[in-house]
């Protein structure tokens, strides 16, 4: 399939200096590469298909990098490596017809979408990429060799690509991280460029999985995101009572400073106010969270936690309560028989909070 510069021009999708292509062999893929990827570079985007806004903002971004003249190209791959026993392969939407549209709307030149035999052409690869001690945590202890299979794809496509930029979202914030620290320690010589969440407007995190929720099921599972904004809220809160009270005159306590607080403001605050007081911004953050999460188990449908994880950015682990500086709270859980992930990252410690890539 072949969309020339002219038939989106009659269509009404704007026009490229390249045509827009699908390409289903990896002599196909070079050729496209060394015809049309010179001038303004080579971005990437890697996807699992069915498509959706989150995808496209990915590609637009990488449009924006190159520029007209670069070579976006986009994968099409559903990965047999990173889907453990139990979990949805064969279920997994396959839509290509509809990934092409949304691909070249967005800005693509190719699509990518190789069969298994054409990644694979020896079957399972021997030798593949290992996650580490980052790859047992959080989704790799939910799905043991997820990340394995994910990065050992990655890894393939990236050399068959060759790209100067590689564009991936950041809702898969510990498989964003994974990728960043295999392209620093096995020297590729490519950019990894993150890119902000995409929300549907009720706040739910844009997934290809959100198409198995029934409607009794979306609302429960507005519980994910909703616990992420009630823990930014508090975070907020928090960091707004400490400042007020770090300007309060006549103290240099700051316990002191927001016990003076606390006792002026109506005793709801009292709690956010010891809390601040001790410094312990996470455990606050935390506890707004496991609130809204808490409340969605009892619905009905419920929700059941998978985790919620406060962690560092460059490892994933645990913060303690008394951290400063970046961190991002992720939740796991199930509703019904559908997985979902989110996060957010936030600063804690800071005069004010804030977040840093997330969009509501």
């Amino acid at each position: 399939m072949s969309l020339s510069a002219r038939d989106r021009a009659v269509s009404g999708r704007p026009v490229r200096h390249q045509p827009a292509e699908l390409l289903r062999t990896v002599e196909d893929l070079h050729d496209a590469a060394a015809h049309f990827g010179a001038p303004g570079g080579t971005a990437v985007v890697m996807t699992m298909g069915a498509l959706h806004e989150g995808h496209a903002s990915l590609v637009r971004a990488a449009r924006e990098r190159v520029g007209d003249k670069g070579f976006v190209v986009v994968t099409v791959f559903v990965n047999p490596l990173q889907f453990g026993a139990g979990e949805d392969l064969d279920r997994y939407p396959r839509t290509l017809d509809a990934d092409l549209e949304v691909a070249f709307d967005a800005g693509a030149s190719a699509v990518f979408a190789p069969s298994v035999d054409e990644v694979y052409p020896g079957g399972e690869p021997q030798v593949r990429i290992t996650a580490g001690p980052m790859g047992e945590l959080l989704e790799g202890a939910s799905r043991p060799g997820h990340f394995d299979g994910m990065l050992t794809v990655v890894a393939k496509l990236l050399h068959l690509t060759a790209p100067d930029l590689a564009f991936f979202g950041q809702k898969d914030a510990q498989q964003l991280a994974l990728i960043r620290r295999m392209a620093r320690d096995l020297n590729f010589r490519v950019e990894i460029v993150g890119v902000p969440t995409v929300r549907e407007t009720d706040g739910l995190a844009l997934s290809s999985r959100n198409r198995y929720l029934s409607a009794d099921e979306r609302r429960t599972a507005l519980a994910l995101s909703g616990a992420l904004f009630a823990a930014r809220d508090r975070l907020a809160a928090q960091e707004a009572l400490r400042a007020r009270a770090a300007a309060l005159p006549g103290t240099q306590d700051r316990a002191d400073a927001l016990s003076r607080l606390g006792e002026a403001r109506a005793a709801a605050d009292a709690h956010a106010v010891a809390q601040a007081a001790e410094g312990c911004a996470a455990g606050a953050v935390r506890a707004a969270a496991r609130t809204v999460l808490d409340d969605a188990s009892r619905a009905e449908p419920p929700l059941v936690l998978d985790y919620l994880a406060l962690v560092d950015p460059a490892d994933f682990t645990e913060v303690a309560d008394d951290h400063d500086g970046e961190a991002i709270l992720a939740v796991a859980a199930r509703v019904g028989a559908t997985r979902l992930i989110d996060n957010i990252p936030l600063l804690l410690g800071a005069t004010m909070s804030t977040t840093f890539g997330a969009t509501q």
